[in-house]
């Protein structure tokens, strides 16, 4: 009986993979993939290395060991590398005791191949060049095995994937963690930078608003608007009004500044939420709202508030449980089509950290969620709100019952990740009518800023109206000192709202 072919035939009759004659067509041919590699500049950067004393520090941020493919190349560079942080001289001679005195100068070829190495340079001259491209080589192969293992991984039929997506965006990271540049800019460098800043808000005449407005008017003053990049906490203990006043910074930076904003609550629909917004700027009991009782005078307030609202830049999304995966991929999707400039999460207890081996330890799903948020700010350049419950130890404590950092609930991490701590308080709430001074507290919210990364630490005092719920500013507000010239002051006031629904006894945790 014959033998079976070994090799695939193609269609000329040549079998593939078998050694090829003279003069026949290569592309008959297939072969393997090698993985991205550069070789003869590894060697080329080792050799200028041992011929120049300056050229170390040129590659030292742009090559680490395991950017080397050759295993003898890693064990070499981290001879060099040795020997640069004893301060000593980096040539043949000592490159090869080092080496012999760790035991790795056989492997990599003895005494000779290091000659060799000096031999295949003639200068340092393009050693930067040469080690981008070693760094890029390095790059491509971490890539494809991150991909690979992605790819073996989501044949499994047992893979959460959740934890997928978990790993691949880690691996992902990880590589241009490590890989970013990491150079540095002089100070007259970045004082240039400060000055051109400083000309530009200048220029713009934004009283003093160089982030996203809040919309009461002390508040901007403090924090001169949300900063790109911040992480704000807003906590208070139920029925504080935190969904209300962060519904009104929306409400507040989208109609009357015109920024796009992405509010995504765990709690309320997106209906409940455009009919609280609605009814704020319509200035219409959210009763009344709630059961189409209207008079003719609040109908003409309804159909003028819709017309205003109706085109304002704000995307509501009420996934129930979203974890932060789908979090940062929404965002991501919202920066890229409708350039979103601030993020509010209502509430940060009600996430989920996704994947199963968080679950079980709440404080470092916790941890692992502020984390999160801190890097989608950076990543995406936008302040992010994230709102968030109290301990019960508010209620515990005697005296005004002042929230504290003390009190923020489930994670100390929360505190260390935030740029601005603030938490919402009423005295009236507690049944406290008077201060220390004996001023009525009657009507009167604080905005305790409690921590702030780029500023003093202050108190706001707001008016609440219980009638509405709605927040406002307490005194007469200077309005000529804010940014939007064609502002109404009228739109200053806030936001309907009513208790959360949900309690401690609520929360799934």
């Amino acid at each position: 009986m014959a033998e079976p072919n070994k090799f695939p035939q193609n269609n000329k009759g040549v079998r593939k993979g078998m050694s090829h004659q003279r003069g026949e067509d290569l592309s008959n041919y297939v072969f393997g993939k090698v993985q991205p590699q550069a070789v003869p500049l590894e060697e080329a950067v080792l050799g200028a290395v041992m011929l120049d004393k300056e050229a170390l520090p040129v590659i030292l941020d742009i090559l680490r060991s395991d950017s080397f493919y050759l295993d003898s190349h890693k064990a070499i560079y981290k001879a060099m590398l040795r020997l640069f942080e004893k301060s000593q001289p980096i040539d043949l001679l000592t490159v090869t005791e080092e080496l012999r005195r760790g035991g790795d100068l056989e492997v990599v070829g003895g005494p000779v191949y290091i000659v060799e190495l000096t031999n295949k340079v003639a200068s340092a001259a393009n050693i930067e060049y040469h080690a981008r491209i070693i760094s890029q080589k390095y790059i491509q192969r971490e890539l494809i095995t991150v991909s690979t293992k992605v790819i073996k991984d989501a044949f499994e039929d047992t893979t959460d994937v959740f934890q997928l997506l978990d790993d691949a965006e880690q691996g992902l990271f990880s590589i241009a963690q490590q890989n970013m540049s990491r150079g540095y800019e002089s100070m007259s460098s970045l004082s240039g930078k400060m000055l051109k800043q400083l000309e530009e808000l200048k220029d713009q005449d934004g009283g003093g608003l160089t982030g996203v407005p809040t919309g009461f008017t002390e508040l901007d003053r403090l924090t001169s608007g949300f900063q790109s990049s911040d992480l704000i906490i807003l906590a208070a203990r139920p029925g504080m009004g935190k969904t209300a006043f962060t519904l009104s910074l929306a409400k507040n930076a989208a109609v009357d500044f015109e920024k796009p904003i992405a509010f995504f609550s765990l709690e309320m629909s997106s209906l409940q939420l455009a009919q609280r917004i609605i009814s704020m700027e319509a200035e219409i009991s959210g009763m009344k709202m709630r059961s189409g009782q209207l008079e003719d005078y609040e109908w003409q307030q309804l159909h003028t508030a819709i017309e205003r609202i109706g085109e304002a830049p704000i995307f509501i999304d009420d996934t129930p449980g979203i974890n932060v995966f789908e979090l940062r991929a929404k965002c991501r999707r919202l920066k890229m089509q409708h350039d979103i400039q601030m993020i509010v999460i209502d509430y940060l207890q009600l996430m989920s950290g996704g994947g199963d081996n968080q679950k079980g330890n709440r404080e470092q799903e916790v941890s692992a969620i502020s984390r999160a948020l801190k890097g989608l700010a950076k990543e995406l350049s936008v302040p992010v709100i994230a709102l968030s419950q109290l301990s019960r130890a508010v209620e515990q404590r005697g005296g005004t019952k002042r929230p504290q950092l003390s009190d923020l609930r489930e994670s100390g991490s929360i505190e260390q990740d935030a740029d601005i701590v603030s938490f919402i308080y009423r005295p009236e709430y507690y049944q406290i009518l008077e201060d220390e001074e004996g001023q009525s507290l009657k009507d009167v919210a604080e905005i305790i800023v409690a921590k702030h990364r780029h500023g003093a630490l202050k108190t706001v005092k707001l008016r609440f109206t219980p009638e509405y719920a709605r927040f406002s500013d307490l005194e007469d507000t200077d309005f000529s000192a804010l940014p939007d010239e064609n502002f109404d002051p009228a739109s200053y006031t806030n936001i309907i709202t009513r208790p959360s629904k949900m309690n401690d006894e609520d929360i799934p945790f």
